[in-house]
């Protein structure tokens, strides 16, 4: 009896372990990005002329542009681009009640709160700070989930906020579009090059290794940006327990969402911001950007 109670003492996990795992291997992952990106920028400065990455530079420079614009008004753009509507006090009073509370208990100001038609329990959260953040929920939430449930799900979107995550998945959105980018440019310009752009084997050894890294870097940078999501929502899942100290509200509301078997019709630009994946498609964890109901269940379970 005394081991059994043993075992079940390591099994459970603190949900600020849980927290500060994932932060940790999120910046690893975000730093494995940055160094990809340096590697691909110097060879491809190696293997080509001045002129040649001087022109990679003035459109990673656009993009980055293009990206704080987008970043600047995420919010207006994806409450938008799902047709949502800011909630009435009056007639939404449980779920201002359930976005109170948990801005209360994580310290933050009270966001703005919209409402999205949707048959689908999801959510997500947008706005470039805490200030100006927005929670928007389906109308599912509130037609299916109790209130411990639908304070588990805000509880999870009230994590996203508090740990800047549009902001920190803008960042890697730049870096990854910048890669993208460097490498079509590379791709597209060696079928140009004449030459009196060959210096030597030197040279060629780098366009070489250039070539390798442009074909490959795209694909690895995009599979570790969906890592850094899936990471991001086992941290806002944890963030939930935090902050509602009740593991089973969370856990039922994701029991329920495995149940639904209709995909979501959103864009595919906001869909990695849902509380959910919108798609219901079984593919490889690794091309997806959350991770299975089963496997976040599996871990606040452990909590």
């Amino acid at each position: 009896m005394a081991k059994e109670k043993s075992k079940e003492k390591e099994k459970h996990v603190d949900f600020r372990d849980q927290i500060s795992a994932n932060k940790t291997r999120s910046v690893f992952l975000l730093i494995f990005v940055f160094v990809v990106f340096i590697a691909l920028g110097y060879v491809i400065a190696l293997a080509f002329t001045l002129d040649v990455f001087a022109i990679l530079i003035i459109a990673t420079l656009f993009s980055i542009f293009y990206v704080w614009i987008t970043y600047a008004f995420c919010d207006k753009i994806a409450l938008s681009s799902v047709g949502a509507k800011e909630a009435d006090k009056t007639r939404h009073r449980a779920l201002y009640d359930a976005v109170e509370n948990m801005a209360i208990a994580s310290q933050l100001p009270m966001p703005r709160v919209y409402i999205m038609p949707g048959n689908q329990i999801n959510a997500f959260a947008t706005g470039k700070d805490p200030k100006s953040s927005v929670i928007c929920v389906t109308e599912a939430c509130l037609q299916k989930l109790n209130k411990q449930e639908l304070e588990g799900v805000i509880g999870h979107e009230m994590s996203h906020i508090a740990n800047y995550d549009i902001r920190f998945v803008t960042i890697v959105a730049v870096v990854v579009g910048a890669i993208s980018i460097f490498s079509q440019m590379f791709l597209r310009g060696m079928f140009y090059r004449s030459s009196s752009d060959d210096r030597g084997s030197g040279n060629l050894i780098f366009f070489l290794v250039a070539l390798v890294l442009a074909i490959i870097a795209p694909i690895i940078v995009k599979l570790v940006q969906l890592a850094i999501s899936r990471k991001r929502e086992y941290m806002a899942d944890a963030g939930s327990v935090e902050f509602t100290r009740y593991p089973p509200g969370l856990i039922n509301a994701l029991k329920k969402i495995k149940h639904e078997h209709e995909p979501m019709k959103v864009p595919d630009a906001v869909a990695p911001m849902f509380f959910s994946d919108t798609t219901k498609q079984r593919i490889l964890e690794m091309f997806q950007t959350h991770p299975s109901i089963e496997k976040r269940i599996k871990a606040l379970e452990a909590m």
